[in-house]
């Protein structure tokens, strides 16, 4: 069976440090020569169909499109609807940010309970394809980490995350962190490049899909949990709901039970446990709680997922 993915990738290097070069990585690869006579922005969509059928769309934009959802919805849901995975090509920077990171996060809006959809099995693959290549570049010094939860495209223009709901394929925010050296080294380019094109390659491990609440944005016990194998088994890590979110967001709140389900449902095979941090306040304790209770779930603290071999984990 083929399947279909679509990466949007801004192609203008006065807007962003990473796209661009990932575009030209794509190109030197030989990936981006089949036309499709679809245009974005002015540039046309290009494909690439692998050796087992698979097709993968590059779709080249003036900036990345969560900033302006309104006016590429309509041509992501024209086109590229019925794909089995999207994904956005984009740097990571911030004022305590990591360096020298891959990182993949799922997209949501922790505050206002909107979860887009989530696939465990591709966000695994891209992940494991990000480990691979940068072993084989021996990129010692740069890590594989999932982030938090979470949408650029909330800005001061436009603070309705519903627009993510707009759009049915699971998509992820893909990076490179969170410095100028990372976003320049053609190494770091070439590893995400690549990985694109692996995102349909499965290494038979099974999956337990987790819902991943509290912790910090990078937080180390999730992203050891992505790495993490025990007898042909391992996590499957989307929605990690992000303790100052939730604070932010007041889910101590009556409705705070309804936005953390949104975060299950929108998982692609549902969940098989719910992890938490241990450090969280109380009340957020007693919510995962009631998640477990009303998806017959266990629940597990953040130190467990060092020690999977003792957990009870029913199939997703």
């Amino acid at each position: 069976m083929a399947y279909k993915a679509v990466y949007y990738i801004c192609t203008d290097p006065s807007f962003g440090p990473v796209a661009h070069h990932v575009w030209q990585a794509l190109q030197e690869l030989g990936v981006l020569q089949e036309k499709t006579g679809i245009f974005c922005d002015g540039e046309e969509v290009m494909q690439y169909t692998d050796e087992n059928g698979n097709r993968f769309s590059f779709v080249p934009a003036k900036q990345a499109i969560c900033l302006d959802y309104p006016r590429y919805l309509p041509l992501m849901n024209e086109h590229f609807s019925d794909y089995n995975v999207a994904g956005m090509v984009t740097w990571h920077e911030g004022a305590s940010a990591p360096p020298h990171i891959f990182t993949v996060h799922s997209l949501g809006d922790v505050n206002q309970g909107v979860y887009g959809p989530a696939s465990p099995q591709h966000m695994h693959n891209l992940l494991a394809a990000m480990q691979r290549e940068k072993e084989a570049l021996k990129l010692d010094d740069y890590s594989v980490v999932p982030e938090a939860t979470h949408w650029s495209g909330m800005t001061e223009d436009n603070d309705d995350a519903t627009l993510l709901l707009q759009y049915p394929v699971p998509m992820m925010d893909i990076e490179i962190g969170s410095e100028t050296e990372s976003w320049e080294d053609p190494r770091a380019i070439t590893v995400l490049a690549k990985a694109l094109l692996q995102v349909f390659q499965e290494d038979g491990l099974q999956l337990h899909n987790l819902l991943c609440v509290g912790g910090v944005h990078f937080d180390p016990a999730f992203a050891q949990a992505v790495h993490t194998v025990w007898e042909n088994q391992t996590f499957g890590v989307t929605h990690i709901l992000a303790n100052q979110w939730l604070v932010a967001g007041e889910y101590e709140n009556e409705d705070g039970f309804e936005r953390a389900k949104n975060a299950i449902d929108a998982i692609d095979g549902g969940i098989c446990a719910i992890a938490f941090h241990d450090k969280m306040k109380g009340h957020y304790k007693d919510l995962v709680r009631a998640l477990g209770k009303e998806y017959d779930v266990p629940i597990f603290k953040h130190q467990r997922l060092r020690k999977p071999e003792t957990m009870e984990l029913p199939d997703a």
